[in-house]
């Protein structure tokens, strides 16, 4: 119902606009922050066998593609017909402006997803939560059950991350982060085969299990994993809980990383839930506050964010304060992502992010030196609770809902997967 009011009400705002702008007929808009006036819809994206094609949802703030500068005129010849002694210089090309984004249904009827990953022979995985199912979406928008992971979903816990190897030209693996009976690991394997364990005993519980995982830009697999409903795990280097881990694609302990032999790459973590490199290659997290304080941090490696001594921005020397504090209600921040050279210029450079008790998708600019500039808080209750934003390789941004979770409401083909972007 909140969802159904949100939408009615930004549709109402819509109509009621001075310059007449408003969603294309039939079809819901979201409301995105700095609206400007809608194109039209894109064609419907294929949908998994059994459902209904969507519609499309033109997202206000997408102004129209603006128009080409006239070129300049080339200088009179000189009156004796001598040919000019100075050329004018070729005009740098304008950098792209911003365009429409509209909200494309790729997937519907899934169970609480987590995470998807896209491979470079075009095959696109979704790892669920609950069920411990890995999907493969076909190109004509089928969802097949390539095979079922033995997981322990009580809980947080499940079939969480996934990742793709930097070297799957040559191996064809998939990573994956899931909880067991014993504890939570990282897996790898070629789809549908047995996989194969390649870091264990990372403290497993009912709460803050963590789990994402994600290749970095120096080819080595991070991992963010929570304090297991211990607060003291987070504070200890010889636990695997409350950490950012970074290991080899093997499993292996890098001989750089900060503590010798320990894949601990930093500390103090109540509950990682998203991993994401900007152009210069920083590295930024998500994560979880207690009942306050949600939190994105810059992360150096060997730092003390300091969980469970402080919360939030607490300025006390020996911890790192994050760059962005928000509070549960708009916030809980989950999976994100850095868009470059995307299909959303207005986009790029800066971290989204999805938003799970906040029910909405978060752009976060940052600075040249990492900081973050002014947020803007986007489909703000328009899908519910949004567990993860993934850059596509078509440049556009994918959302994945988790109204199935066991703390949402879910609405009529719950969960889905959104692709954001220009019409495709």
């Amino acid at each position: 119902m909140r969802r159904l009011l949100a939408l009615l009400s930004v549709a109402l705002l819509l109509a009621a606009c001075s310059d007449g702008a408003g969603g294309p007929s039939g079809a819901t808009t979201p409301e995105l922050g700095g609206a400007a006036t809608p194109g039209p819809t894109a064609a419907p994206a294929p949908t998994p066998t059994g459902t209904a094609a969507p519609e499309d949802s033109a997202l206000p703030g997408s102004p129209e593609p603006p128009e080409s500068p006239e070129p300049p005129e080339s200088p009179a010849a000189p009156a004796d017909g001598t040919q000019s002694a100075t050329t004018p210089a070729t005009p740098a090309p304008a950098a792209p402006g911003p365009v429409e984004i509209v909200a494309t249904d790729i997937a519907t009827g899934l169970e609480a997803p987590w995470d998807v990953a896209f491979t470079p022979d075009d095959r696109v995985f979704v790892t669920e939560r609950d069920s411990g199912r890995l999907l493969e979406l076909g190109p004509d928008g089928a969802v097949t059950e390539v095979q079922r992971l033995d997981v322990e979903p009580a809980g947080e816990g499940g079939l969480l991350g996934l990742a793709v190897s930097p070297d799957y030209a040559d191996d064809g693996l998939l990573y994956a982060y899931l909880t067991g009976q014993e504890d939570n690991r990282i897996v790898r394997f070629r789809p549908g085969e047995d996989p194969e364990a390649i870091l264990t005993g990372i403290p497993r519980s009912a709460i803050h299990n963590g789990g994402r995982i994600a290749f970095g830009p120096d080819g080595l697999l991070y991992a963010g994993t929570g304090d297991a409903g211990q607060e003291s795990n987070a504070q200890d280097p010889g636990s695997l809980a409350g950490k950012i881990l970074r290991v080899s694609p093997d499993g292996g302990v890098p001989g750089d990383n900060p503590l010798p032999g320990s894949p601990v790459y930093s500390l103090g973590h109540r509950n990682v839930q998203g991993l994401a490199w900007d152009a210069e290659g920083r590295l930024y997290a998500t994560e979880f506050g207690p009942d306050r304080d949600d939190e994105i941090n810059r992360i150096e490696p060997g730092s003390n964010y300091g969980w469970p001594e402080v919360t939030g921005a607490a300025g006390r020397a020996g911890f790192v304060d994050p760059i962005l504090v928000r509070q549960p209600p708009e916030a809980a921040w989950s999976g994100a992502t850095v868009p470059l050279d995307s299909a959303i210029p207005q986009w790029d450079g800066g971290l989204v992010v999805a938003s799970l008790r906040g029910a909405r998708l978060w752009q976060v600019p940052l600075t040249p030196d990492g900081a973050a500039g002014e947020p803007d808080d986007v489909l703000v209750d328009a899908y519910g609770r949004l567990r993860a934003a993934v850059s596509a390789p078509d440049g556009s941004v994918w959302v994945l809902t988790n109204n199935r979770d066991g703390r949402g409401q879910p609405a009529e083909g719950d969960d889905r997967i959104i692709r954001l972007g220009p019409p495709a």
